[in-house]
């Protein structure tokens, strides 16, 4: 090995120590407030997988507030929430391809709700891709529940091949009832 080969090895060594050795001198991760999260259920043969950000209420008026009335929003932070199903499933008791969608709901005060599925993914949070990339939409009623400080998916029931998908952020709860098969 020549000399400048050695010297170029050690150089590199040298380089590599001090980064390893000085770990408060490399820039700080930022640590998102809104964190990753996944929900993956069975049901019946199919899989259902929620993929979404989870943002906390830290205190603000949530729907009316961050939240407004009557326009479409994306139930999480950052990108938009996804559901992939591995099979067609009925949701609502509509029709819902096998495949991965964007979930948007339309607020209400005073009515339903309205759950859209779109085949615009990934997308960021805003805004809405528009009407002509929904896959369905849905009404749904909205319910008070238990404070649900940062927003989460789950599945508080499972019975073979029906189950109920809720969407809960603070006291809002939004259930969905899902039948594996077309």
């Amino acid at each position: 090995m020549s000399s400048g080969s050695r010297i170029a090895v050690r150089t590199a060594g040298l380089v590599a120590l001090v980064l390893l050795a000085s770990p408060a001198e490399l820039p700080a991760q930022r640590i998102r407030r809104s964190q990753e999260a996944w929900v993956r259920q069975k049901v019946a043969d199919t899989w259902i997988d929620i993929h979404y950000r989870r943002p906390t209420a830290r205190g603000r008026d949530l729907f009316g507030g961050i939240v407004p009335w009557g326009r479409p929003w994306t139930p999480g932070a950052d990108s938009a929430t996804t559901i992939s199903v591995s099979s067609a499933i009925r949701i609502e008791d509509q029709s819902l391809p096998a495949g991965t969608y964007a979930i948007w709901m339309i607020p209400d005060s005073a009515g339903p709700w309205t759950v859209i599925l779109s085949k615009a993914q990934p997308v960021f949070h805003l805004p809405y891709p528009g009407e002509e990339q929904d896959q369905l939409r849905l009404q749904v009623t909205a319910r008070t529940g238990d404070v649900m400080e940062t927003l989460a998916y789950y599945f508080p029931r499972v019975d073979g091949a029906e189950a109920t998908l809720v969407m809960h952020w603070g006291t809002t709860v939004v259930p969905m009832t899902i039948r594996a098969g077309p």
